[in-house]
């Protein structure tokens, strides 16, 4: 079995035929702005290759962050009493502290 080619399928009648179908679809107002968006995705596309491939070209640049240095002070701070507890002889039944009569 011979396959031809996608062009020789079509030929030179093929191709009028589906410019006259694009035409009737479209219409003749719609062909240029068809072809002109389609000529600015293309400019995108290769913008966007060319971005992409300058940006694998160079190397990230990684930045290192200061090192963060704590002050500690050389000698500990003085530890406070503890606050003075009530003593139990003191303290009322009720739970209150003072002088019982």
């Amino acid at each position: 079995m011979h396959f031809s080619s996608p062009a020789e399928i079509f030929g030179v009648d093929g191709i009028i035929i589906l410019v006259v179908v694009v035409l009737v679809l479209f219409g003749s107002t719609q062909i240029p702005k068809l072809a002109r968006s389609l000529g600015s995705a293309q400019k995108e596309f290769k913008k966007g290759l060319d971005e992409g491939a300058s940006d694998d070209a160079t190397p990230p640049t990684t930045q290192v962050a200061a090192p963060v240095v704590i002050a500690v002070p050389a000698t500990p701070p003085a530890v406070a009493a503890p606050p003075a507890q009530p003593s139990s002889a003191n303290v009322n039944g009720d739970g209150s502290a003072g002088q019982t009569a």
